[in-house]
């Protein structure tokens, strides 16, 4: 499809409808307006193309915190911010990306997918990506994309991942005809950021981009995951979801965000397994006193983290199936104290006095205790960045005056849940 063509097809009735579902009704005409100034910059630069429309959704976590690499279950939405991309086939052996947000342009050549030295940055993330295509049977070649994001940098919800997924429609779409599923999509993911990043991520947040809707994943076997989409609307609840930015902080947390499987897998490795996933929490139990000289209390605690938070998991799913929405909420609060108290992932002892999430936190509990209604909890990795607050929607604004006069304007963001994941946007429409 032709530029003319494509700006012509945006401005559909079509358009508006899915915009309306992808976006939310009051941003369906920015979002068009968006996707125009899109198109229109690619063909400034590679000129006038048969090109398709891509978008890959952010990710937010809403439940089962650091459960997935120890192969637990979790409760993801795809949400109403994403990445979007222009693409078109150029029949040659090179892969050009611009990124409007971040200001890049490079150029890969696909007969050399080696990583760099630093291993890092967004040449070698999507190197990894191609070459996780080939490791995993797909078929790649050249094509040219011009692309945009509004998913949040360092915020908890996974821009790195909504990237990742929308590379991997446009190589399922030009490439494969369309033959690559969306656990492929995460596995080509997790095995970028694992190979190509150093990075030992699981399929979380490429999951969550990729699927689309409110899902439950149950990690058990992480060859195939056990994926079910909740039908399930919180706008129907009269409740929306708010993301609050408490500040990026300025210790190194590499090794607080590593600690977190390894002492979980310690504790399982005092029972012959990998993973706690294959382990009874009354296992745990009835040798604790072993357990804890084995693998130290902080494992122990995490642990227990991990089995109760699966729970939570099971019985959030439970509930909005049943329509039990205040319990559903109840849940979210235990989650939060529990990744607080249990899981200790609210800040870095590393850097004990910067502890912005535990701050916002606190803030948040006091907002909800006064109003009696809503739940919140640390969003993501933890130890700095972000938390997740779920409010009646007659409480938001006042919520996001009263957050961001503490913590600073900007910092709090309104999100839905949108029904779709990493796509083709032409093949919706």
């Amino acid at each position: 499809m032709k530029v003319q063509e494509t700006l012509q097809l945006l401005e559909s009735s079509n358009s508006r409808q899915l915009m309306t579902q992808l976006y939310g009704a009051d941003q369906a005409e920015k979002n068009v307006a968006r996707y125009q100034e899109l198109v229109k910059g690619f063909e400034k630069v590679y000129g006038d193309q048969d090109l398709l429309l891509f978008t890959s959704a952010g990710r937010t976590e809403i439940s089962g915190n650091h459960t997935d690499h120890n192969h637990g279950k979790v409760l993801a939405g795809s949400i109403n911010l994403d990445c979007v991309g222009v693409a078109a086939k150029n029949n040659s052996q090179k892969v050009r990306i611009i990124s409007e947000t971040y200001h890049q342009d490079f150029t890969i050549d696909l007969n050399d997918l080696s990583p760099s030295s630093k291993m890092a940055g967004t040449i070698d993330l999507t190197k990894g990506l191609l070459k996780g295509c080939l490791e995993m049977g797909y078929k790649i070649g050249g094509f040219n994309a011009y692309i945009t994001s509004n998913v949040i940098s360092a915020a908890g919800v996974s821009s790195s991942a909504s990237y990742q997924m929308l590379l991997c429609a446009m190589i399922n779409t030009f490439f494969n005809e369309g033959k690559m599923d969306k656990v492929a999509y995460a596995h080509i993911g997790k095995y970028s950021e694992n190979k190509y990043w150093n990075k030992a991520s699981g399929l979380l947040d490429q999951m969550a981009c990729a699927v689309g809707g409110l899902i439950t994943i149950d990690f058990k076997n992480p060859e195939a995951p056990k994926v079910e989409q909740i039908d399930f609307d919180f706008a129907s609840a009269g409740h929306s979801l708010i993301i609050v930015q408490t500040g990026k902080g300025h210790a190194d947390l590499s090794e607080d965000y590593s600690s977190v499987p390894n002492e979980m897998k310690k504790v399982a490795q005092y029972f012959g397994k990998e993973v706690l996933a294959d382990v009874e929490e009354q296992a745990v139990i009835d040798n604790l006193q072993a357990v804890r000289e084995y693998a130290g209390d902080r494992s122990v605690m995490r642990a227990f983290h991990f089995f109760e938070e699966n729970k939570r998991v099971e019985a959030e799913v439970a509930a909005l199936k049943e329509g039990r929405f205040q319990d559903f909420l109840s849940n979210i609060t235990a989650s939060g104290n529990s990744s607080w108290k249990w899981l200790q992932n609210c800040f870095t002892n590393s850097n004990y006095q910067e502890q912005g999430i535990t701050v916002t936190l606190a803030l948040t509990e006091m907002f909800i205790a006064e109003k009696k209604k809503g739940a919140c909890r640390v969003h993501g990795g933890g130890f700095a960045g972000v938390i997740m607050a779920m409010l009646p929607n007659e409480l938001v604004d006042e919520y996001v005056a009263y957050i961001e006069k503490a913590m600073g304007e900007g910092c709090a963001y309104k999100m839905s849940i949108r029904p779709y994941g990493a796509e083709c946007w032409n093949e919706l429409v």
